[in-house]
């Protein structure tokens, strides 16, 4: 990859709709752009100036009308990518698309890689890397609460505290250069001390920042979520309500979801993937025994079980069978039917289930307990977290492995000091710390790191 050619790419989703983005970007966009754009006033878009749409045609080499279209024009260094930039908005259209970006290719422009648009952005300082990954994020978002995550990431909310904290360690390392320049101060006992203190404060505020990575990988990815129990107990009703839409087929007949069904779910601002397994029972139904076989390979892959019994029927061997599946697993059980007469309660559940079990009995058909379900997710999800501040949380592995191994290093340092080694040793751990924050934010990140993260972005953007 070149970082001076000019790219382009389809910037919207493939398909038919009402209009489909070609962007391009790089020194000569303009140029390339009015190779394909013909605008009505037969002006070049360089004289539109930056920030303005100009009305024209999409045509071929030789002229010929592919699409009617606006070009959007935005300057460097006032553009997403800080190079000159040309939207194309053309009709949506699959082909119209398609022979639009091959003629920005053929203009001059090569094809844009999986998210060098951001990439650039990166690059050219107007994004940091974990305002450059929230953008992703925000992509893929499935929740208000997502939103709200990555939003805060892409606005900076993240990368603040974390410069927050390079500053801090910066200025140590510069008072212990200073005090190595001058020795003749005397003043490393009190220095020391001070360090001592402004390291624990920061390893502090790491703590809290590493708390979050549980709720931000959740909201960030999804929270793996397997709804089992023998058949006919209500897994596809529960499903539907906690879409909110009939997906499953619902019927008295046992066994009626053979095969896996698996959606997302917003249950209180939390993506729950949600797979809704076929009733675990022994049957002769080959069908059925495979559906079964797959549900308890889900009840190891999930990461909460949704645990369904029948409040209106005596437990049996089949409901005895689904609480050894979930022993020692996080799991929440569900008594359902709790509109019919009780014939089990919570007490009797939990006795045979253990009484560190959560127990929330429900009416699928009624929707009565549903909150409190909703409630109970939440509180596993932000388990030592607070709601509301999801700007600031950890949203993936990546992230949370970079924070421990800098507190490592501040550990380090602390060590360093009790052993009385001396403050250019003390310097070293500190220098170690405050690069390995910087991998956060890019600033000392390898390029290996950079392309990889990018990879994973969607072509145009």
């Amino acid at each position: 990859m070149q970082q001076g050619d000019t790219i382009s790419a389809i910037a919207t989703p493939q398909g038919e709709g009402g209009i489909g983005v070609i962007r391009i970007s790089g020194e000569h966009a303009l140029k390339t752009a009015d190779k394909v754009f013909r605008a009505k006033n037969g002006k070049p878009l360089v004289m539109a100036g930056s920030h303005r749409a100009v009305y024209g045609h999409i045509v071929d080499e030789a002229g010929k009308v592919i699409d009617e279209a606006l070009a959007l024009v935005m300057l460097a260094p006032h553009s997403y990518t800080v190079e000159d930039v040309v939207e194309l908005q053309c009709h949506g259209g699959l082909m119209t698309l398609r022979k639009t970006l091959e003629l920005t290719w053929k203009a001059g422009a090569r094809p844009a890689e999986r998210g060098e648009f951001t990439k650039r952005a990166f690059l050219n300082g107007r994004l940091d890397l974990s305002e450059a990954q929230a953008v992703m994020d925000i992509i893929q978002a499935r929740t208000e609460t997502s939103l709200t995550m990555a939003a805060g990431h892409l606005t900076g909310h993240f990368s603040k505290e974390i410069q927050s904290m390079r500053h801090d360690v910066l200025g140590m390392i510069a008072h212990i250069e200073a005090a190595i320049d001058f020795p003749e101060d005397e003043v490393d006992d009190i220095l020391t001390y001070d360090i001592e203190k402004n390291v624990v404060e920061i390893r502090n505020k790491i703590a809290n920042l590493l708390k979050t990575a549980h709720a931000g990988r959740i909201l960030r990815d999804g929270l793996l979520t397997a709804i089992i129990g023998k058949p006919n107990v209500g897994k596809s009703s529960l499903l539907n309500s906690l879409l909110r839409e009939e997906r499953a087929i619902v019927t008295d007949v046992p066994g009626t979801t053979r095969d896996s069904i698996e959606e997302y779910a917003d249950v209180g601002g939390i993506p729950l993937r949600i797979i809704d397994t076929a009733g675990i029972r022994a049957t002769d139904d080959v069908v059925e025994r495979i559906g079964v076989e797959k549900a308890r390979s889900y009840v190891k892959e999930a990461s909460l079980i949704l645990a369904l019994f029948d409040a209106s029927r005596p437990l049996d061997s089949e409901d005895a069978e689904i609480l050894k599946l979930v022993r020692g697993r996080d799991a929440i059980l569900l008594l359902n039917k709790d509109d019919l007469a009780a014939v089990v309660t919570p007490a009797m559940l939990q006795e045979r289930a253990g009484k560190d079990v959560t127990v929330i009995t429900i009416s699928t058909r009624t929707q009565d307990g549903l909150a409190d379900l909703t409630n109970a997710i939440t509180a596993k999800v932000y388990a030592g977290t607070q709601a509301g501040q999801e700007g600031t949380f950890v949203t993936d592995a990546r992230q949370a492995e970079i924070l421990r191994q800098a507190d490592e290093h501040l550990e380090a340092s602390i060590r360093t000091i009790e052993a009385s080694m001396g403050l250019d040793f003390i310097s070293i751990d500190l220098r170690s710390a405050w690069e390995k924050l910087g991998e956060l934010t890019g600033e000392t990140v390898g390029e290996d790191i950079i392309n990889e993260i990018f990879s994973k972005f969607c072509i145009g953007k």
